[in-house]
């Protein structure tokens, strides 16, 4: 038996919650002090959403309670979330999202794009297919500078469902539910009031989203330029989304408020969202930062 704390091998993505055997390794560097004390990491950060992409094979016993800790941005690390890594027979990677809080996630834009800026720095690829938990994604080069990169992400097909109105307290909330793989809700607003937090949390629970749910809340500036905010599913604030920035920009043309090509605003930086026919693309920077390994006690 091993216990908690301890380093298990995972054999593949889709063993990952059953944390059973294997020995290969996704290596994100770094001399290893020993195996049975420390994970090795590389931080990365996409317009301020940053992750700690970390190889799957090392995964602790109780990934749940391991990522919470990492993440701590007072006693870890520090990050909006874990991508898990693997290796694949069909991509350049495989990889599993952890929220900051421990919950599983299908995607993150912004982490899978931090995963590209690994990879392309690590093989010297240009184009990276990752598998996700919302399928394949393909990260085209942009361009590159020192540790930044630019990437557009073949974000695949999405969907935007009719206007749906909840009731959040006393009050009625407007919004589009969009699928990106995962679910954004999108409420349209004129401008963002000082304490926008509290409102979004309270949409984000309710009972109507019993999967939980992303929340964004955008602002239109123009027919090419919006302003969002972002509540996410496990980690809350976050100072930019991948996912988001493309519900929030997709939501903003099926109500014929904005065209392709969209600028999508946000604290942590501007991405760029456009549709192509029924695909949807999203260009942005990723930086890779440090790297280094956490002792597991």
């Amino acid at each position: 038996m091993i216990k908690s704390g301890h380093l298990r091998h995972v054999k593949t993505a889709n063993q990952f919650r059953q944390l059973t055997g294997r020995r290969d390794h996704f290596w994100t560097g770094g001399a290893r002090v020993s195996a049975a004390r420390t994970i090795p990491f590389v931080k990365a950060s996409a317009c301020g959403n940053d992750f700690l992409l970390i190889d799957g094979a090392l995964a602790p016993a109780d990934v749940t309670a391991f990522t919470r800790r990492i993440c701590d941005r007072h006693d870890g690390v520090g990050a909006d979330g874990v991508e898990w890594m693997f290796p694949h027979f069909s991509a350049d990677v495989e990889i599993r999202l952890i929220n900051s809080d421990g919950s599983p996630a299908e995607i993150s834009g912004n982490g899978t794009r931090c995963v590209a800026a690994y990879v392309c720095a690590e093989k010297r690829k240009e184009r990276i297919a990752i598998l996700t938990g919302a399928g394949t994604k393909v990260c085209a080069l942009i361009a590159r500078k020192d540790a930044e990169y630019e990437f557009e992400m073949e974000m695949g097909e999405a969907r935007v469902d009719p206007e749906l109105a909840l009731t959040v307290g006393a009050r009625e909330v407007r919004g589009y539910p969009v699928s990106m793989g995962n679910p954004h809700y999108v409420v349209f607003v004129q401008d963002f009031p000082q304490d926008w937090q509290r409102p979004a949390a309270e949409i984000q629970g309710n009972i109507r989203f019993e999967r939980g749910v992303n929340i964004e809340l955008v602002a239109v500036d123009n027919q090419h330029e919006i302003r969002a905010r972002f509540y996410e599913r496990g980690a809350g604030e976050t100072r930019s989304s991948g996912t988001g920035s493309c519900a929030a920009a997709l939501a903003a043309m099926a109500t014929g408020r904005v065209q392709s090509p969209v600028k999508v605003h946000a604290p942590g930086g501007t991405q760029v969202v456009r549709k192509e026919g029924n695909n949807v693309f999203l260009r942005g920077l990723a930086r890779l930062l440090c790297r280094g390994e956490f002792f597991l006690s």
